[in-house]
C-alpha cells in the first residue's frame, strides 16, 4: 500500500533507466533489474532503457588479443576498439536485454544511435587528464559528445507499448559511428523525452559523504554542486552526477543514482517513502512530489 500513491502519481509518465556497472556482467543481477523494469512498464510507466557495457568491452578486447588503453581513467577508442564496442554493445548486450524483456512478457525494441537518427554526436575534442600527478592532453579517438537527440522513434515505440533499449553509439554529420559515455547518452535522452524521472543504476549506493560511511538520500542541485566543489565527489561519480544535474536543469523533474546490484533496489527507490539511493531535485522543488 505504501507504493500505491507513487504508482498513481507516476502512471503514464516517462522514465529513463540507465543500466550499467556489474549488472552488465552478472546474469542474475541483470535478470532482476529487467524484472523490475518490466514491472514499471506494466504499472503504467513509459520506460526507456539505456545500457553501458565497459567491462564487457574490456573483456572482449582481451579475449581477442587487443590490450585496452586508458589514460587518466578514460578509454581511448581506436578503430579496432570501436568495432569491438559496437559488437559488444549492439550485437550482444542490447539483444540480450531485449530477449530478457521478452521472456518477462513485455515487448522491447533494440536501437543504436544511427537508428532513425536517434543520437547525433561530434568527436570529443582533446581532453586534459591527470596522469602521475601531471596534466596531459589526450585524443580519445572515436569518442563522441551528444549534440542532439531525435526522440520521434522513441515516442512512437512508447505510444505503442514497447520498451526501447538503446546502445550508446552515436553518429556524426558524416554518419560515422562514435562511442558515447552511457551516463551522458541516457541523460540527453531523458531531456529530449521530457522525462519525469532519470534513474542511473550503478555499482554504488548513491552519493556518499567524504569518508563513504553515509548516503545522501535527498540532494538539491545547489547541494550537489557544492559537494563537487568541495571534492567530496570525485572520479567516475562526476559524469554520473553531471548527467543528473543537467537533466534537472533541463526540465526532468527528478534524477536518481541507485545501486543496481541489490535485488529490487529500483522499485524500492521509486515506490517507498525512504528510498535506498540518492534522489536529486530542483532547489525549489516540493519534495512531496517525488
Amino acid at each position: 500500500m505504501e507504493a500505491l500513491p507513487y504508482i498513481q502519481r507516476f502512471h503514464g509518465k516517462t522514465i529513463v533507466v540507465k543500466v550499467g556497472g556489474h549488472a552488465m556482467v552478472d546474469k542474475d543481477i541483470l535478470k532482476t533489474v529487467i524484472q523490475d523494469i518490466v514491472l514499471l512498464h506494466y504499472v503504467g510507466l513509459r520506460v526507456v532503457v539505456v545500457h553501458g557495457g565497459g567491462p564487457e568491452i574490456t573483456e572482449k578486447m582481451i579475449a581477442m588479443g587487443k590490450e585496452p588503453k586508458f589514460v587518466g581513467g578514460l578509454r581511448v577508442t581506436d578503430t579496432d576498439t570501436l568495432e569491438i564496442a559496437q559488437m559488444v554493445l549492439v550485437g550482444k548486450i542490447n539483444s540480450n536485454i531485449v530477449s530478457l524483456i521478452a521472456k518477462q512478457g513485455a515487448k522491447a525494441i533494440g536501437l543504436a544511435g544511427n537508428d532513425a537518427n536517434l543520437l547525433h554526436a561530434k568527436k570529443t575534442g582533446i581532453k586534459k587528464v591527470i596522469v602521475d600527478n601531471k596534466e596531459e592532453e589526450v585524443d580519445l579517438g572515436f569518442v563522441g559528445d551528444v549534440t542532439s537527440v531525435n526522440p520521434d522513434i522513441l515516442n512512437i515505440l512508447l505510444d505503442n507499448g514497447y520498451i526501447p533499449v538503446i546502445s550508446p553509439i552515436g553518429v556524426d554529420s558524416r554518419c560515422s559511428e562514435l562511442n558515447i559515455n552511457a551516463d551522458t547518452a541516457a541523460g540527453e535522452i531523458a531531456i529530449a523525452l521530457k522525462a519525469y524521472k532519470f534513474v542511473n543504476l550503478s555499482d554504488i549506493d548513491g552519493i556518499m559523504n567524504g569518508d563513504r560511511t553515509e548516503t545522501y538520500h535527498r540532494l538539491t542541485v545547489a547541494e550537489s554542486r557544492r559537494l563537487i566543489e568541495e571534492g567530496v565527489i570525485v572520479g567516475g561519480m562526476i559524469p554520473k552526477l553531471d548527467a543528473c544535474l543537467k537533466c534537472i536543469e533541463s526540465g526532468v523533474e527528478y534524477a536518481h543514482i541507485v545501486n543496481g546490484n541489490k535485488d529490487h533496489n529500483l522499485l524500492i527507490e521509486l515506490f517507498t517513502d525512504d528510498g535506498v539511493g540518492t534522489m536529486i531535485k530542483r532547489d525549489d522543488a516540493d519534495i512531496s512530489g517525488e
